[in-house]
Order: C-alpha cells, then sequence, then structure tokens
C-alpha cells in the first residue's frame, strides 16, 4: 500500500473524511441564510445564531473530544461523531420549525467537537506527518467552500433542507470510509485521568490558540456572511456564491503548503504574514471593489487562512505529547469561540450603516493583529 508521510491510504481517507464531514456543517447553513430565514419565518440575525448555537456546544466539546480521542482512540471517537452529525441533520430536515433546527444544531455541535479533535489525532496516531496534517486541514476547509458554492443551488431543488440533506450523504460517506480504516490506540499516557491545569497556563498553547482563532475562527465567520454582505451590495447570487467560496476553498491548498512550510526555521514570521494579509482581504471585501478586484480579495482571505492550521495543531501536539488530543481541544476551543461570538456580531452589523461593512473591517483588524502573538516555530529535536 502506498504511504504518504508514514500513513496509508485507508487510513488517510478515514482521518480526512472525518475533516470533510465535520467542516462541511460549518457553513451549509449560513451559504442559504436567507432562503432559510423566508422559510423558518425569522430575521437573518436568528439564522446566524443556528451557527452561534452549534459553535457554542462544538467549544464546550472541545476538550471532552480531546480527553475522548485520548482515552478510547481517536478512530472509534470518531465514528461516534460521525453518527451525532448525520443525527443532528437528520433532526434538522424533518420540518421548517426553528426550534427543530436549534436542537439539530446543538446535536450536531458535540458531534462537531468531537469530530475536529479525532479526524487530527487520527492522522497523528496512524503516523501522519506535519505535511498529512496540512492535507487532513486542507479537506476541512475545502468542504465549507463546496457548501456555499453548491448549497444554494441544491436549495432551489429542495428548499430549507438543503443544507441539512447534503450534510447527513457527507456524514455517511465518512462514517464508511472510517470504518474501512484501520484502528487507533488510545494515548500512552493520559495524564493521570485529570486533565493537568498547566495545559490552561502554557504560553505555547495559548499563542498557538490566538493563531488558530485568527486564521480559521476568522474564515469561519467570513466564510458564513460574505455571499450575504456581497448579495446586499448588489451583487448577484451567483457572484456572491462564487467569490464567496473562495473564502473557505483557497485554504485547501494553503493548508498543505502550511505543513510543507514547517521545514523551514523562519516559519513563524511566514504564518504571521499569512494572518496580516488575511486581515487585509476581509477588510478590502467591504469595499466597493470590481468585481475582478472582489474575487483577488475572497481569494487572499481564502488562501492566507490556511497558512496557520498545521502549525496551530502538529504544534499543539508536539508541545503536549502525554494528551495530544487535549492540546488539540483546547487549541480549537480558542478558534470556535471567535466564532460564537464573532457571527452573530457580524450579523448584527447588517443593521448597521453599511449593510455589514463595518463588521468585516473590524474582523480584519483583529484579525491582523493576532498575529503579533505568533509564537516561535520549534522543531521537534528543540522540544
Amino acid at each position: 500500500m502506498a504511504r504518504e508521510g508514514g500513513i496509508g491510504r485507508r487510513s488517510a481517507a478515514g482521518g480526512i473524511g472525518i475533516g470533510v464531514a465535520v467542516g462541511y456543517n460549518i457553513a451549509n447553513v449560513g451559504a442559504v441564510a436567507s432562503t432559510l430565514a423566508g422559510a423558518y419565518g425569522v430575521t437573518l440575525a436568528t439564522i446566524g445564531l443556528l451557527t452561534t448555537f452549534q459553535f457554542v456546544v462544538h467549544m464546550v466539546m472541545q476538550i471532552p473530544g480531546g480527553r475522548a480521542a485520548d482515552r478510547w482512540g481517536a478512530r472509534t471517537s470518531g465514528l461516534v461523531a460521525l453518527v451525532l452529525i448525520g443525527a443532528g441533520n437528520a433532526v434538522a430536515l424533518i420540518a421548517p420549525v426553528i426550534g427543530l433546527a436549534f436542537f439539530g444544531r446543538a446535536i450536531v455541535g458535540v458531534g462537531t467537537g468531537f469530530g475536529f479533535v479525532a479526524g487530527s489525532d487520527y492522522i497523528r496516531a496512524r503516523g501522519g506527518a506535519p505535511v498529512m496534517q496540512g492535507y487532513y486541514g486542507a479537506g476541512s476547509v475545502l468542504a465549507p467552500g463546496v457548501a456555499i458554492a453548491l448549497v444554494p443551488g441544491f436549495a432551489d431543488w429542495v428548499g430549507f433542507r438543503a443544507p441539512y440533506l447534503s450534510a447527513l450523504i457527507v456524514a455517511v460517506v465518512a462514517a464508511v470510509l472510517l470504518v474501512l480504516a484501520p484502528p487507533s490506540h488510545a494515548a500512552v499516557r493520559h495524564a493521570g485521568e485529570r486533565i493537568d491545569r498547566s495545559l490552561f497556563r502554557d504560553r505555547y498553547l495559548l499563542r498557538l490558540a490566538v493563531v488558530h482563532a485568527a486564521s480559521f475562527g476568522y474564515s469561519v465567520i467570513v466564510g458564513n456572511w460574505v455571499v450575504t454582505l456581497l448579495e446586499h451590495h448588489g451583487r448577484s447570487k451567483s457572484v456572491a456564491a462564487a467569490a464567496g467560496s473562495l473564502t473557505l476553498l483557497l485554504a485547501a491548498f494553503s493548508r498543505i503548503g502550511g505543513g510543507a512550510l514547517l521545514r523551514r526555521r523562519d516559519a513563524s514570521r511566514w504564518v504571521a504574514l499569512s494572518i496580516v494579509l488575511g486581515g487585509a482581504g476581509a477588510i478590502a471585501l467591504a469595499l466597493p471593489l470590481s468585481t475582478p478586484a472582489l474575487f483577488v480579495a475572497a481569494a487572499i482571505v481564502g488562501l492566507m487562512s490556511g497558512v496557520t492550521f498545521a502549525m496551530a495543531f502538529t504544534g499543539a501536539q508536539l508541545q503536549r505529547p502525554d494528551a495530544p488530543g487535549t492540546a488539540i481541544g483546547f487549541v480549537n476551543a480558542a478558534a470556535a469561540l471567535s466564532i460564537v461570538v464573532g457571527s452573530p456580531l457580524v450579523g448584527l452589523t447588517f443593521s448597521l450603516p453599511g449593510d455589514g461593512r463595518l463588521g468585516f473591517v473590524v474582523l480584519g483588524v483583529l484579525a491582523a493583529l493576532a498575529a503579533l502573538a505568533t509564537p516561535p516555530w520549534r522543531w521537534p529535536a528543540d522540544r
């Protein structure tokens, strides 16, 4: 069997499949926010709360999800996650009742909370190198980009069920791939079966958490609102969806490149630069640009938001080899928190002068400032 970075094809497919299933549920609802608002008879801000609600649960489940991966093995934890993701979407597609949507998104949030950590830890446990973590990250961000591009058209056929039905199909396919993949083992040492308080005082982990929030977290917020922003400022649905999809789709390539970047000792400088440029891209999206310039700005956001992924996750795993899943959960919880706080706030700016533009400007400035927190890249031999 051919191997890449020490990992077999079935292992790679199983791990990346988890990331794809998790990532798809990040932007599937935001891609048709206006359609859902009409079907449920609620405001756009309420639709934004569906994403917020999911990510509140997702955030809370990050460290427990990491503990589950450490204790049970990442493959088992990942299978549980995929079942929960499928079940949550099945609940939401029953009827256009906002209560069902919130309940379904809560279940999905538990699943994505377990799944995102499990997928990355499964790649590590099966021998994946930092570059393979980049491929995992690429799959997880390619999926929401696909959702933004395809769900609006799918909604023309099945209405409000489009984001949920398509996500259910993705979860089933990912589960099949993971069932066919080899098992993984629990962490060698599980920190005495209690969370070591030093985890929350680890400055290196804290800096990785800020960097991850300023890349992944901010890109999710942009991805969930960019189509609405562009439509409100006169762009057609097709142009808005195409440009908006670039903010997530292109991160798939830069996440792979970010993994290769870690071979350089000056990787931190490039990571910091990518965060600054990504923030500038979000600001540019708020400006009255020509259509070609708009696509360039969206492409910059997408490409720059993926560079940091491999550093954040590989760095966390190397920093805490006693509980690598828990360390990933801690770092990813920071990104989830930024999404929980940022998504509704950006949504509220659509009721202010500028119709959403202020939210994108502030988001871009904050993301660029976060580059100051970029930690030095530490090679495994230096740890």
